[in-house]
């Protein structure tokens, strides 16, 4: 059921190490319990497209919190802090996991939450997503949308990202929903059979729906790669795909 009342605001949170960052945090009004996520933002940032993204979870039911993984770039704008992130070579996998893991605690301290959280994450952050709910502890659903540098590809390890995320698919313990586009290099169909076919050798619970026509960011409407039909109909899985497993 669609919430018309939600409260949405910036927050402060004990990331990895105890460092302070800033979140946004999106809830549906009325007294709950409801299920909760974490959203991972893509590399162009902590903006305005993954804050409205917050907002929909919550709208359609979901307390969604979305940390600011760049937060310690000090930058002016979520372009100057992902343009220094890229130069530094990356995202340090031990930090996002600590962020995303200080998120999860976050969330189940809240009075209105049921326990429950699921990630949802796009582009880099659909490759933490993978990453998080194969090495994170009581992660209860996942949703990779269209995350790059799950498997090698095209891509070479570096110091702040040491592993590829599939080497970890046994650690996988919640259902795994993934959402790509057909017309992505990166990740392209190859990649993803690949991600796919480990995780049916390991028999883990999973979805994949790979859409004709779409290619890299297709929920974006701010973006030329909006793809309304894919959008819409990945949306609609997603959101029941959370209602299945979060409430």
């Amino acid at each position: 059921m669609p919430y018309e009342g939600l409260i949405a605001e910036t927050v402060q949170i004990n990331g990895h190490e105890g460092t302070q960052i800033d979140a946004y945090l999106a809830r549906p009004l009325g007294a709950g319990p409801v299920g909760s996520v974490v959203l991972i933002h893509h590399m162009p940032g902590w903006d305005a497209a993954s804050k409205e993204m917050a907002r929909k979870l919550a709208y359609n039911g979901f307390a969604t919190i979305s940390p600011n993984l760049h937060f310690r770039e000090g930058k002016g704008s979520p372009t100057e802090n992902s343009t220094s992130i890229r130069e530094a070579g990356g995202m340090p996998d031990v930090r996002t996991m600590g962020d995303v893991a200080a998120s999860m605690d976050y969330l189940r301290s809240l009075p209105y939450v049921n326990g429950k959280v699921g990630l949802i994450g796009f582009c880099s952050g659909g490759r933490q997503t993978y990453l998080g709910a194969c090495t994170l502890d009581n992660v209860n659903a996942a949703v990779d949308c269209w995350g790059g540098g799950v498997t090698k590809g095209n891509d070479e390890l570096t110091p702040a990202m040491p592993a590829w995320p599939i080497d970890f698919t046994d650690g996988l313990s919640c259902p795994m929903l993934g959402l790509f586009g057909e017309e992505d290099g990166r990740p392209s169909p190859a990649d993803v059979a690949e991600t796919e076919a480990e995780l049916k050798r390991l028999n883990k619970n999973y979805e994949f729906h790979m859409y004709p026509g779409a290619g890299h960011g297709f929920f974006a409407v701010d973006r030329p790669s909006y793809h309304q039909e894919a959008a819409t109909d990945g949306w609609e899985k997603v959101i029941s795909f959370f209602g299945k497993h979060l409430s």
